[in-house]
Order: C-alpha cells, then structure tokens, then sequence
C-alpha cells in the first residue's frame, strides 16, 4: 500500500454484494471530495453469495485497497477486529457493508474528534424494524448505566477514532457495541454526533435475539471487571510520545 494515508476505512462484509459497488463508489466520491488519502480494508467474512469477488475486483483497480479473506464465517467482530490490525492511517473509520451508513457523514464526524478521540454516529431515524429499534434502545440504556459511556447508540458501525485507541479494544464478539466503552475505560474521550440511516437496497441482517440480548449481556459482565481493572492507556501513550529523544 502506499504510504501518506490519513484515513483507514475499515468494512467487514458478509453476503453484500449487492451493496459493495455502491458504498465504495460513495466513499471514493467522499474521499475526493475531502482531498484526502484513504486506504481501504475490506474484509469478506467467507461469504457465499459472491462477495469475494466483487471485493477483488474492485482491490484490483485501486492501489490503496486490500481485501482480507476470513479463514471461515467468523462473524462481524472477528472480522472487523482483523481489519482494524491492518489500519495504518493517524484515523480509522467503521461502517457496516450493508449500505445503511451514508459515507457523507464521515466528514462531520472527523470535524468532532477534535473534541474527543473516538466519534460514534447516532441512528435518529433508523430504518429497521420495530423489535429491533426497541431491543436496541434499551440495550443502550442499560449499557450506558452499567459502563459509563453514556452513549445513545453505541451499536452504530459509523464511528471515526485515532488509531491509538485500536490497543484498548478487546476481540470479543460484540466488539462494534462495546468499542466505546472500552475506550473510555482506557481513558479516551468518546464523543457522539447524529448520522442518516437508510433502509437495505440488498440482501438481509444476520442479527437474532441472541446477538441483541443474551451475547451483550455476558459480554457487558466481564466488561464492567475491565473498565475497573483496565490501565490507562491514553496516558501511558501519552508518556510514550512526550518521552525524551535518547542521544
């Protein structure tokens, strides 16, 4: 990949190709827009409906683009945790492969991380269904109570962050919801900014009651013994860099 990237955008896939032609030609119309330099990281997640190939051609055509192949069906976290080990950029951005993040808001969310170091989007006007809004809403409340991160949608894949926070995320499987919970507990400042929703032109969610309720809950456990036990990684980092220059 070429050097000098100020962006990693950072997408898991599974089943979407009737949606990757689309979102990527939005974020390339973004990216140009901005007069920036993005790296792309796409990870195919071991689909089946022709993904995989899709991804390649597309990689094929843009220097700036790699295509990570999970090993097998992985799940969303897994692959997103592979492609945020890939980033190079000062500033990573997530979003889901579904289409249902509009790329033009990146733009507004970066304005913000100078107030804070990780952006998350909020969902006002979703486009899903009504088990899943309501699931989702409480699942915010009691989140945000427990852990502290006082965030209204913290399930949003649009998030923009510095790439020092990547060390403080923990690979476990509902990684895209407790992400801001895990940089606040490292001692990061997370912040959050309304985006647009739109409904799925392609293809179908994977999400069942188990990803909404039962998976959350266990994780949110162990994550309530990390952000009392978790060392303060944006100071030590912060150490790191104001250290003196050895002769």
């Amino acid at each position: 990949m070429e050097s000098e990237v100020s962006n990693s955008v950072v997408i898991p896939f599974f089943n979407e190709s009737g949606n990757v032609g689309a979102l990527l030609t939005e974020l390339e119309d973004v990216e140009k827009e901005t007069k920036s330099r993005w790296e792309y990281i796409l990870v195919d997640d071991c689909g089946t409906d022709g993904t995989p190939a899709v991804l390649n051609e597309w990689a094929s055509r843009h220097t700036r683009c790699q295509v990570i192949h999970m090993p097998g069906n992985r799940g969303q976290a897994a692959a997103l945790y592979a492609g945020l080990q890939k980033a190079t950029a000062p500033l990573i951005i997530t979003m889901d492969g579904d289409g249902q993040n509009v790329p033009a808001d990146i733009p507004e969310l970066i304005q913000h991380l100078g107030d804070a170091d990780m952006v998350v989007g909020i969902r006002l006007q979703r486009n899903d269904s009504w088990l899943r809004r309501t699931m989702s809403r409480w699942a915010n409340r009691i989140r945000g109570r427990a852990l502290g991160d006082a965030l209204r949608d913290s399930g949003c894949a649009l998030k923009v962050f510095r790439r020092e926070v990547v060390p403080a995320l923990l690979p476990i499987r509902t990684l895209y919801s407790f992400m801001p919970a895990m940089a606040v507990a490292a001692g990061f400042s997370v912040a959050q900014y309304p985006v647009q929703h739109r409904g799925r032109n392609s293809g179908r969610s994977s999400y069942g009651l188990r990803a909404f309720l039962w998976r959350p809950l266990l994780d949110m456990l162990g994550l309530m013994w990390f952000r009392r036990r978790c060392l303060p990684l944006r100071d030590i980092m912060a150490c790191d860099r104001s250290s003196p220059e050895k002769p």
